[in-house]
């Protein structure tokens, strides 16, 4: 049969059961197989001869078949085939007194035995490698892997040297070993490589099982990468390749599952890392390069269009230059014919929906409409509040200067689920109308029932919380493309940046206005007594002085066993934090709340309590409660972690902080210290002292820089924790590429993409590399951030 890499694994073996183990790894093609990587490789097998191989070690060695010996199993269906061998020449080879050995192999299957009788017949010489054990006084070797020399090798060395090569080591589950794994992707490139073994691939008795319930394996010589060149070209072109040292590609994933030796694997690894690197940042190039060729809204900002600048006039402060610089670079984009791509990366608290709001009323004020879109209700309302009163003084100071108020009315709508049928159709109907508005939305701005037939942009306010099929779904509702700006107080390492976000033009805001004072972190293990005392002490202490206080917490109620934010948020599971609190429950909201009902140092301070599961009134009436000093103390959910601004907290204590990214806590410290006055972050740990959970707490102890934050994070958690599968390619082609680690290759591979797509934009000339940006762009719909 005619075997290609869109050929399916279950054309290919007869044996279901390891076709559906093998399923199960997400392995359904011979592309999926043979890019199954290993992750790492064994030592190589020592080469020994018997009498110097040791109990339940792994050896190889060789020697002459004495005595063959074939019973059938009393007990049970099936045969014992056991093979008599000494090792007289090898040893004398080695100085050593020769020695014997049984090789025993059982199965079910009568066709099997018959033919491995016949490799293993009286005096046939073969090279031996496997697990030694003992039975019946005699050094035993159970399914050893066995080359008949003058058949499967030319020569023992040639076969010890095969043998003893390193083997590599894949992630396997309780359905299919590593062994297995490997046996069938060796298969599979041999099919692959039309060597005469697709045959063997699919009526071999090789998949099936024995009757000891152990799989039987065949004897398989290393794929040719000539063979297997045709059918697995390169897409990395020649020169570029050869310039980087890198392997031919056929070359590399044969090494990666027959290495020769470590350096080889090593060799392989770095040249599919790389080429990995550069498909990713060609389809980011090129993703980049068509949004401008697709037109947008030119939102003009000039002696007509004065509203960004009336706006930033108005306010009672003056912005940093890193916020004049961004808003100089957004207009700039905005004014443009076709669509702005911008991320725009801030600190908690750097002025990031200044430079939004500005953004949107240039959309607005070039007579179209804008949308922000924020990841939860709490966050949508604020942002509606701070925003419709930045734009109702505005609108009022504009109208003293005309003396026509209706004229400079700019419509600020909320649209969220939670709201009532009437208000809902007020808001819908009026971004339906086409009419200039500002629309401040959660993820009802994603259904269809919301139209806005002229939105020029569209703002997405942290963009690790919505997947990339939610944000296209709005590009999608017109012909004409919106400007898009992408804002996040998740710090993104400048290598993380360029991987997932290499389409867009990058902005940070790095300066934080005036008045804002460091916040002090201090982490407090929660078996010490002595020290929490004082904590609540001290809350207290600030209460009394009309602050605020949040009390952060990962589960919602006891009832609940899913140890898991229920937010949204990643915490660490429990085979990532260390030992003692992964077997401890999570501490909940209802259980801190009745807690510190109870504490005399919060004896007569109204406590509330706020979660993601509250409906939309008792949000609204609890965050009021909150910010008015009615309920000074509030115990929350994550819910709080994104945007909520209440300048009077400075204190915040995060329960079970251990299990948090530190990404997610530099967030929740971002809460506190927003109105000037000193600040306090608590995380509570049950950390031992010297876990990885408890080193991860010491750098954000120790650091406010959100950049080493996410780098630190990034490093101890990955990426797709961090910044959550949606920006991270959790299920992309991108296996072997390490973000932190090869920030240079990531830099290297883009610099030589640019430069050759300078020379051919539409890579006519690369054929294979445009088919598989093509493929990597269709089959990586969540890795890009646009497309």
């Amino acid at each position: 049969m005619s075997i290609s890499l869109d050929t399916t694994v279950s054309s290919l073996m007869t044996n279901r059961r390891r076709v559906g183990a093998l399923k199960s790894l997400g392995v359904l093609t011979v592309l999926d197989a043979i890019t199954y990587y290993p992750f790492r490789v064994t030592d190589p097998v020592p080469m020994l001869p018997l009498r110097s191989i040791s109990v339940g070690s792994a050896a190889a060695f060789a020697g002459v078949v004495r005595e063959l010996r074939v019973r059938p199993l009393a007990a049970r269906r099936g045969y014992r085939l056991e093979a008599l061998i000494d090792d007289t020449e090898f040893a004398l080879e080695h100085s050593a007194r020769p020695s014997s050995a049984n090789l025993v192999f059982f199965s079910y299957k009568k066709h099997y035995v018959d033919w491995l009788s016949s490799r293993l017949a009286q005096g046939s010489r073969l090279v031996v490698q496997g697990e030694s054990s003992f039975f019946n006084d005699r050094l035993q070797f159970t399914h050893p892997e066995t080359l008949v020399i003058g058949k499967d090798v030319a020569s023992q060395e040639e076969g010890l040297a095969r043998v003893s090569r390193p083997r590599p080591v894949y992630h396997a589950n309780s359905r299919i070993s590593s062994e297995h794994i490997h046996e069938s992707i060796v298969m599979m490139l041999q099919a692959l490589a039309g060597s005469g073994e697709a045959e063997t691939a699919s009526s071999s008795p090789v998949p099936g099982a024995s009757a000891s319930g152990e799989e039987e394996r065949a004897d398989v010589s290393r794929v040719s990468a000539n063979d297997l060149s045709r059918a697995i070209p390169d897409i990395v072109p020649e020169d570029i390749r050869v310039s980087n040292g890198a392997m031919h590609r056929a070359e590399a994933i044969v090494a990666m599952h027959e290495p020769a030796d470590t350096k080889e694997f090593a060799h392989a690894i770095t040249s599919l890392r790389y080429e990995e690197a550069f498909i990713s940042q060609t389809a980011l190039l090129r993703s980049r390069e068509g949004v401008r060729a697709t037109p947008g809204y030119p939102c003009p900002v000039d002696e007509t269009h004065r509203l960004p600048a009336d706006f930033i006039a108005s306010l009672p402060f003056d912005l940093t230059g890193g916020q004049r610089d961004v808003v100089d670079a957004i207009q700039e984009d905005m004014a443009k014919p076709y669509p702005m791509q911008r991320l725009l990366q801030g600190e908690v608290g750097s002025g990031k929906t200044v430079v939004c709001v500005a953004a949107m009323l240039q959309a607005v004020d070039a007579g179209n409409q804008a949308v922000l879109v924020a990841p939860t209700q709490v966050l949508a309302e604020q942002h509606y509040q701070t925003i419709s009163e930045m734009v109702r003084k505005l609108s009022a100071a504009k109208s003293a200067e005309s003396g026509d108020e209706a004229k400079h009315d700019i419509p600020v709508v909320l649209l969220t689920g939670g709201m009532r049928l009437a208000q809902r159709r007020k808001v819908l109907a009026l971004a339906a109308s086409g009419e200039p508005c500002m629309v401040i939305a959660t993820h009802a701005a994603f259904s269809t029932t919301f139209q806005a037939p002229n939105l020029a942009l569209v703002v997405i306010d942290e963009q690790h919380r919505f997947g990339v099929e939610q944000r296209e779904a709005l590009r999608r509702k017109n012909e004409v493309a919106p400007h898009l700006l992408i804002m996040t107080a998740t710090p993104i390492p400048r290598t993380a940046a360029l991987t997932w976000f290499g389409d867009l033009d990058i902005s940070e805001l790095r300066e934080l206005p005036g008045g804002r004072k460091p916040i002090r972190t201090i982490v407090v293990q929660e078996a010490d007594g002595g020290t929490m005392s004082r904590m609540f002490i001290h809350i207290r202490q600030r209460v009394d002085a009309g602050e605020r206080a949040y009390i952060v917490c990962p589960r919602i109620d006891e009832s609940s066993d899913a140890e898991e934010d229920p937010e949204g948020g990643n915490l660490m599971s429990p085979d990532e934090s260390e030992e003692g609190s992964a077997v401890l429950p999570l501490h909940s909201v209802e259980e801190i709340e009745r807690r510190l009902q109870a504490l005399p140092q919060l004896e007569g301070i109204r406590i509330a309590t706020l979660s993601g599961r509250d409906d939309d009134e008792t949000k609204q009436r609890v965050m009021h409660d909150f910010a008015t000093g009615e309920s000074p103390v509030l115990v929350a959910t994550t819910v709080i972690e994104v945007g909520v601004d209440v300048p009077q907290a400075s204190c915040i204590v995060v329960f079970d902080a251990d299990r948090f990214g530190l990404s997610q806590l530099h967030q929740l410290r971002g809460r506190v210290g927003r109105g000037g006055t000193r600040s306090w972050a608590f995380f509570i740990s049950r950390a031992e002292a010297d876990s990885i959970a408890a080193q991860r707490l010491a750098i954000i102890e120790h650091s406010s820089d959100g950049t080493e934050i996410a780098q630190a994070d990034l490093e101890l958690r990955g990426a797709g924790d961090v910044l959550g599968d949606a920006q991270s390619g959790g299920r992309s082609s991108l296996k072997l590429l390490r973000v932190v680690k090869d920030a240079d290759v990531v830099v290297h591979a883009r610099e030589q993409a640019s430069e050759l797509l300078s020379k051919d934009p539409e890579l006519s000339g690369e054929t294979v590399l445009a088919g598989a940006v093509l493929d990597f762009i269709r089959g990586n719909e969540s890795f890009l951030a646009t497309t």
